[in-house]
């Protein structure tokens, strides 16, 4: 038997073009197991509500600040970005090409500490 793997790659370009899942303001990219990939670029403000799963961050493009428990982040193109599952989260004053890859991954309510 073989097992349907997800895709290896996505290029950006795809990433760009792909659209909003139903009732998402993200597109899905792709999925394993408790895992997904998202591309996320909000437009003039970003209205989401803390998640049930940890996620990471990576900046494609843009910068701006990451806000997370009342903590400010200055970002920029490559960085990573953390926040466990319920934490409230959100990007301010983002420039116009903000765009990230987002990762969600693990079980409901986060994962625990090591």
């Amino acid at each position: 038997m073989t097992q349907k793997l997800p895709p290896a790659r996505i290029a950006i370009g795809e990433a760009r073009t792909a659209p909003n899942s139903p009732g998402r303001r993200s597109a899905l990219l792709l999925t394993h197991g408790s895992m997904e990939l998202r591309w996320y670029a909000p437009k003039g403000e970003d209205p989401q509500t803390p998640h049930d799963q940890d996620e990471i961050y990576v900046v494609a493009s843009g910068t701006g600040t990451f806000l997370r428990a009342g903590e400010r982040f200055p970002f920029g193109p490559g960085d990573a970005l953390f926040v466990g599952a319920g934490i409230e989260h959100r990007f301010v004053d983002f420039s116009d090409d903000f765009a990230v890859w987002v990762v969600f991954y693990g079980r409901a309510g986060g994962e625990a500490a090591a």
